[in-house]
């Protein structure tokens, strides 16, 4: 059986390139406790890459170096990566997937640019007016929901919304393994009624389609988790995102302000100690690695840029699901389906 191979853009992260590396080795572990053929092509500067492996230890690692001369950094023009940077490793690690060289590509790079370029590079499923990149977020069920779109497309049409709606409902059954996931569309009120026009348009159609649509859901909602995917526009859908990331600074700050009342106080915040890391556990990025861009021609996992190697871990870790489910394969057939 072919390994499976990911390309890594190990020079995209705030902590590229030990981190990248670190967790493509925490992922090779678990890999092989699997029983599963991985092997990782790491994009980026080669002299770097190489000393940062002399300090570590893998004996499960099977991979390749590519290098990449160039890195795309946080404040580049996502746009013009295609023209202005085809040497960096985000571009080259695209590049090899789109070649059929790797099976998927990981980075925890540049969002925009990760994004625009792979949609350019890979290109569309065919049927998909718009990739849709989205974020799980912690519900009061324990069961993570899936947030579409998070910033990928501002503005969108009532057809973009609709696609999404399939995109994640193909997504929740074959990685997070939901029989008939319950789809909300976010609005300003649970009346078919209310919303503005792309979004009352959003409503019927997929009122009339045989996803498992719950109708409108408000912003109470999310984390409640009465939706397993919530559909929205990239501009509300990123709000919602920082302003649900925010949460578990608060959170920290409450918990060390109570401790700081005195003495009594401090003690009942160490008594509480182990409930509350498993609480907020929820809350941390880390657990969830990172998120697909659905609707492209292929397999690209997008993290934060802070991702530690748990996270980068976990993107790996999506990445094998994906290929693994076929996803996008089911999603190539929901869109023929949709059209019949």
């Amino acid at each position: 059986m072919n390994p499976i191979r990911i390309a890594i853009d190990v020079m995209g992260g705030d902590f590229a390139p030990l981190n990248e590396i670190q967790g493509a080795i925490l992922a090779s572990e678990k890999f092989k406790q699997l029983g599963l053929n991985i092997e990782f092509v790491f994009v980026g500067k080669e002299s770097e890459i190489k000393k940062a492996m002399e300090t570590l230890s893998f004996p499960h690692l099977v991979y390749s170096i590519v290098n990449a001369d160039e890195i795309v950094s946080m404040h580049d023009d996502p746009t013009a990566v295609i023209k202005s940077k085809r040497n960096s490793s985000l571009f080259m690690g695209i590049d090899i997937h789109a070649r059929g060289n790797a099976d998927a590509f990981v980075s925890a790079g540049n969002t925009g640019a990760v994004m625009s370029t792979a949609t350019v590079v890979l290109g569309r499923i065919k049927g998909v007016s718009r990739p849709t990149i989205g974020t799980f977020l912690p519900t009061q069920h324990g069961r993570p929901v899936l947030l579409l779109d998070v910033g990928a497309t501002i503005e969108c049409k009532p057809r973009f919304l609709y696609e999404y709606a399939i995109m994640g409902d193909v997504y929740s059954r074959i990685v997070q393994g939901i029989d008939k996931p319950k789809i909300g569309l976010l609005n300003i009120g649970e009346e078919a009624t209310k919303g503005t026009e792309p979004i009352l348009q959003t409503h019927a159609l997929l009122s009339e389609s045989t996803m498992n649509f719950i109708g409108n859901v408000e912003g109470r909602d999310v984390l409640a988790g009465t939706a397993d995917v919530v559909i929205c526009d990239g501009f509300v859908g990123n709000i919602v995102l920082k302003f649900a990331e925010s949460m578990l600074g608060l959170l920290k700050a409450k918990i060390k302000g109570y401790a700081a009342k005195g003495i009594f106080h401090k003690l009942m915040v160490l008594f509480m100690l182990i409930p509350l890391k498993k609480i907020l556990k929820d809350f941390d990025y880390q657990e969830y690695g990172g998120v697909p861009l659905l609707g492209v021609n292929g397999v690209v996992i997008i993290g934060h840029g802070k991702s530690s190697p748990l996270a980068i871990q976990n993107m790996l870790t999506r990445a094998v699901e994906v290929i693994r489910g076929d996803v996008n394969g089911s999603i190539k057939q929901a869109l023929v389906d949709k059209k019949d």
